[in-house]
């Protein structure tokens, strides 16, 4: 319908019915854009820093690489950098966090965190203040350096040099990108608990049940003074617990998978991918 003929029938419709209809093309505005975003040529220079910057990348099967690119192209589109305390923010910044952020939409509907709206970068590890509870609950604050955090308010923040080192060594089992933008998928559901949106009560109940097994096991381990493959960082709460799992399952999915079958099986039904192929 050409243009001409749209404009009385909008003026007949009204102002609740424009809202409407602007709201109702909104998202298949936004499928559209991302769908023209993905089939654009990926840019060389951006090739280069996947390859120099992100060594997991070169591991991924030729059809993963080329999604992930696409699904860099749609969010370094969508996505604001700002650069803190004279981090410069440049491509090499933007593909290097977005390359380790899009390994968690493979194979997945990809929504591209939807809630984010920017990334802060600083240069190394920021200092933050926190109430921390003390004994006859009085809190004190207490100041902190952080390498990352995530934000329900739309926001990440990332050390670069964290940044560089986590995507350095694909296989430590530490990555402060995955563990960050996997606390963002979880606070998709509005609240940070462990339990990102699943899909069905299904899969909701069989999540519960694992990880509420292997999170208190986890704290028994950690009182008992046992070591683990899943770190003691991960045994504060759930939260945690998802996130330094989301790190161990694409970095060192072989030990994760030996040692916690059940677990490894419950991220790799969420994520839709299977790591331990690209780290054979």
């Amino acid at each position: 319908m050409s243009l001409p003929l749209l404009l009385p029938l909008a003026l007949v419709a009204g102002p609740a019915t424009l809202i409407a209809g602007s709201l109702a093309l909104a998202p298949r505005w936004r499928q559209w854009r991302r769908e023209r975003l993905r089939r654009q040529p990926f840019p060389p220079a951006w090739r280069t820093i996947l390859r120099r910057r992100v060594p997991l990348y070169r591991r991924l099967p030729v059809p993963l690489q080329a999604q992930l690119r696409a699904h860099i192209q749609v969010f370094l589109a969508e996505k604001r950098f700002i650069g803190c305390a004279g981090q410069r923010i440049t491509d090499e910044v933007r593909v290097t966090v977005a390359a380790q952020a899009c390994l968690l939409l493979l194979n997945r509907p990809a929504h591209y965190f939807e809630a984010l709206r920017q990334i802060l970068v600083y240069p190394g590890a920021f200092v933050v203040d926190r109430a921390a509870p003390l004994p006859g609950g009085v809190l004190q604050e207490q100041r902190r350096a952080l390498a990352g955090e995530s934000w329900q308010q739309g926001q990440v923040i990332l050390s670069w040099q964290d940044t560089l080192e986590g995507a350095a060594d694909c296989t430590d089992g530490r990555n402060v990108v995955l563990h960050e933008f996997a606390h963002q998928l979880d606070q998709e559901t509005g609240v940070a608990n462990g339990t990102p949106h699943l899909g069905s009560r299904p899969r909701h109940a069989r999540w519960q049940q694992v990880m509420q097994a292997e999170f208190a096991a986890l704290q028994w381990r950690q009182q008992a003074g046992q070591d683990c493959l899943i770190g003691a960082y991960a045994a504060q709460n759930p939260a945690e617990f998802f996130a330094v799992v989301t790190e161990l399952f694409f970095e060192r999915p072989q030990a994760l998978a030996g040692e916690f079958p059940g677990l490894y099986g419950e991220f790799a039904d969420y994520y839709g991918v299977d790591p331990r192929g690209w780290h054979g």
